[in-house]
């Protein structure tokens, strides 16, 4: 639950357990992610589970893919899995830095108008 902005800031433990929170969260959500791009790119591209991890992984990360797709069908996968990496990445890092930003608006009692 938010601060209201009126109270004082939450003790540095309180920030602490959010911050773990937040990054366990963004973790999971990249090794969901990194999971889904293994079994792709094992079963549509015919690769080892390690080329398969470096596959997925180069693309979560925006670095773009390593092996060419042979048939339509890993096309199409690694179309897809660039899309939704990209946007999952994007994620990732928005929630885990999202009680930084919550923290240092809070401090500063910035209004958001929504």
């Amino acid at each position: 639950m938010a601060e209201n902005q009126l109270k004082p800031l939450p003790p540095p433990k309180h920030f602490v357990t959010k911050i773990v929170r937040s990054a366990i969260a963004g973790l999971f959500v990249l090794g969901i992610s990194l999971l889904i791009g293994m079994v792709g790119y094992h079963y549509y591209f015919n690769l080892g589970w390690v080329d398969s991890f470096y596959n997925a992984s180069m693309i979560l990360t925006g670095m773009g893919p390593v092996d060419k797709a042979v048939n339509n069908n890993g096309k199409i996968f690694a179309s897809f899995y660039a899309i939704y990496s990209g946007v999952t990445f994007l994620t990732s890092v928005a929630i885990i830095i999202s009680p930084v930003v919550h923290r240092f608006l809070h401090r500063f009692r910035i209004e958001i108008e929504d």
